[in-house]
């Protein structure tokens, strides 16, 4: 149908703007979630669709009650499988599935964000949440027999060094390469813990572009050195990663 005939592209055009006007902004979507009050601070994690490892990254502070975009938008990659839901302050959608260990997908929802660490022995200059330097005796665990699972643990000097004598599955937190050089804990199933629901998942450097991660957050160390200097320990910083459809419909404990 050839509309310049019919005369219908000024109704046509003006149904265009109409929908786009009533489209909610981002930052008015963020606006009516419920998230923390004492939350000042935001990652914003977003994908097209459950399935993709692409996506992007954007900070936003709330300011006079409603949040506000700070800085360019970040590339960043996740899951090789996408996303599911992780255990964190939200309530699952009822789209998607659940997060499980070994998935391949990186957690969707809200969750808090807690120590940064790196192979370093002091924080990068200007860094403000708490640090941890990883060293040889590191490990997260992500054996599901284990009583610690998902969590850091460090075998001690007067014991052998021999992280298979205490956990069958771990994470090396001292890598042979550079993707734990710089990294933030995730709370991702933490408190509490549920077992097989997955475990260790940071935000980290990534391998480079073209590779997606195992289920953490992954992104250039410039962009991710510049997004830990921007988060304060105050403003009690919250990680938001779904796809981008999502967000507007995540919902949360009535507790809350």
């Amino acid at each position: 149908m050839n509309l310049k005939k019919t005369g219908l592209v000024p109704v046509f055009l003006l149904w265009l703007f109409y929908l786009t006007a009533c489209s909610p902004s981002l930052e008015q979507q963020l606006d009516h979630l419920k998230l923390p009050a004492a939350t000042t601070q935001l990652l914003l994690v977003t994908t097209l669709d459950w399935e993709t490892s692409t996506a992007s990254l954007q900070r936003l502070e709330k300011r006079d009650r409603h949040w506000r975009l700070v800085g360019d938008s970040i590339p960043v990659r996740v899951g090789r499988n996408g996303l599911g839901w992780g255990v964190g302050l939200h309530v699952d959608g009822l789209l998607g599935v659940q997060k499980i260990e070994g998935d391949g997908k990186a957690p969707a929802g809200v969750f808090p964000l807690g120590t940064v660490f790196g192979y370093a022995d002091s924080p990068p200059l200007g860094v403000k949440m708490p640090y941890r330097a990883a060293g040889e005796r590191d490990y997260f665990i992500d054996a599901v027999d284990s009583p610690d699972y998902n969590r850091w643990r460090s075998i001690p000097l007067m014991q052998t060094n021999d992280p298979k004598q205490y956990w069958h599955s771990f994470e090396r937190m001292l890598r042979d390469d550079h993707q734990y050089e710089l990294g933030m804990i995730v709370g991702h199933n933490l408190f509490p813990t549920t077992v097989g629901r997955g475990s260790a998942i940071f935000l980290h450097v990534w391998l480079n572009a073209e590779t997606a991660t195992s289920g953490c957050t992954a992104m250039a160390k410039a962009d991710l050195l510049s997004v830990l200097k921007w988060l304060k320990p105050t403003a009690n910083p919250l990680l938001l990663q779904a796809p981008a459809d999502q967000v507007a419909g995540l919902r949360f404990p009535e507790a809350q």
